[in-house]
């Protein structure tokens, strides 16, 4: 099914705030939301539960492929280990040529009038024809203190310095792996939250749609 409404991308590093701006424009429009980053943790958590390495391709491809949308509100898609996981079987090319169709149906099988999608490579890759397209970035040091309090605040037991070395490499193999990187489209419009609070990040990216 090809995509016939208009999508809104947005792109940027964990814990940029991306995900609470395209939640709330989503709201705001009336749109489908889509975390596309929980594709991948779906499928990390899914290689967890069985005790089988992030970096296993065929595993991972299976999961990828036999992943069930009815299962994207687990908390435990949250946590820290299938974070960091995620960007694991997302480096695995065959694993984001598997998810690639569910994120290009997903706009027209939602039923709403549009779709707004997050994630890294939306704007470039999935729908390089979204009507707007958004980069949200901050400082490390600011992201991994977001994390860091988003984590305790789940109960978990870790220190700061482990979630910023975490997002550091994170970042790394987001950034620089060779199938469908994190990038900006070049056409996107950036953000950067590093001193921005949640409202301030909305009521930009409010300023910037379509009248």
């Amino acid at each position: 099914m090809e995509n016939s409404v208009p999508v809104i991308a947005i792109d940027g590093t964990a814990a940029s705030g991306k995900g609470t701006m395209a939640r709330r424009l989503a709201n705001h429009l009336g749109y489908a939301y889509l975390d596309t980053g929980l594709l991948y943790r779906r499928v990390a958590l899914t290689l967890l539960a069985q005790n089988i390495p992030a970096d296993n391709v065929e595993a991972a491809v299976h999961a990828a492929r036999t992943l069930d949308a009815n299962k994207l509100d687990d908390p435990a898609l949250r946590g820290a280990a299938a974070g960091r996981d995620a960007s694991i079987v997302a480096a695995i090319p065959e694993v984001r040529m598997a998810l690639h169709d569910f994120q290009r149906e997903f706009p027209g099988k939602s039923g709403k009038p549009g779709a707004i999608l997050d994630g890294r490579d939306i704007g470039t890759v999935i729908f390089p024809e979204a009507i707007l397209k958004f980069y949200v970035d901050a400082d490390i040091e600011v992201r991994a203190q977001r994390r860091h309090k988003e984590l305790v605040g789940q109960g978990l037991d870790i220190t700061y310095e482990k979630v910023l070395e975490d997002m550091k490499i994170r970042d790394a193999r987001d950034g620089n792996r060779d199938f469908r990187p994190m990038k900006a489209a070049d056409n996107a419009i950036r953000i950067d939250t590093t001193s921005m609070g949640p409202d301030e990040v909305y009521q930009e990216a409010l300023s910037h749609l379509p009248v």
